[in-house]
């Protein structure tokens, strides 16, 4: 029972030290490493709880997609990060305004739940035992019937995000011919067809 403890402070103090490498590093490319760090500990810490599915979901979503995808994007682009780091000081109001209040909000949240735990209680629900259902079940049967109002919502907030990033990103180059279906459905017969009255012995 006493590798329990060791293991989980060992996991939680891993996952800090890369959370604070991640905004402090210089290069880029490392704090995508020390990110990926902090996700395969805290994938350990998930273990440690029981959360074996949450788990697996931080490597192979995390890790698998997110993380790498960011790392292939940064080693590959031509971003002068020099030049972005000059309006650091010009943004650095508006951050520490956002960061104070998601403060706020967790200090709100926690000191709630301190005060008046019964709030907790009411949103909380009864874990069933393994032999009746596994964490996969549970979480799906709660996922897809009590908060499938808010899973959806969430999931059309990611949708619309994605199509304005497509949308925002979206460079049309100068010289490229592509297709216009609203042109092509438009065209008339004299747009189209060109009638030339060719002589006799000559060519167009």
């Amino acid at each position: 029972m006493i590798l329990q403890p060791i293991f989980f402070y060992l996991f939680s103090a891993v996952t800090i030290a890369a959370a604070l490498m991640v905004i402090s590093s210089r290069n880029p490319v490392h704090s995508v490493l020390f990110l990926i760090l902090a996700f395969f500990n805290s994938a350990g810490l998930f273990v440690l709880l029981g959360a074996e599915f949450i788990a697996m979901i931080l490597v192979v979503v995390y890790v698998g997609a997110v993380a790498v995808l960011f790392l292939f994007v940064v080693m590959m682009l031509d971003v002068d990060f020099v030049e972005l780091r000059q309006g650091f000081l010009q943004y650095l109001p508006i951050g520490a305004l956002i960061g104070i209040i998601l403060l706020v909000e967790l200090v709100a949240v926690l000191g709630g739940t301190i005060i008046a735990p019964e709030v907790a209680q009411q949103v909380a629900q009864p874990i069933p035992p393994l032999a009746e259902a596994s964490n996969i079940a549970a979480i799906g049967e709660l996922l897809y019937t009590k908060y499938i109002f808010f899973f959806q919502t969430a999931g059309l907030v990611l949708l619309v995000a994605m199509i304005g990033a497509i949308v925002l990103t979206l460079r049309h180059k100068e010289g490229v011919k592509r297709q216009d279906i609203g042109a092509q459905v438009g065209r008339t017969r004299e747009a189209a067809v060109e009638l030339v009255k060719v002589k006799s012995g000559q060519g167009i």
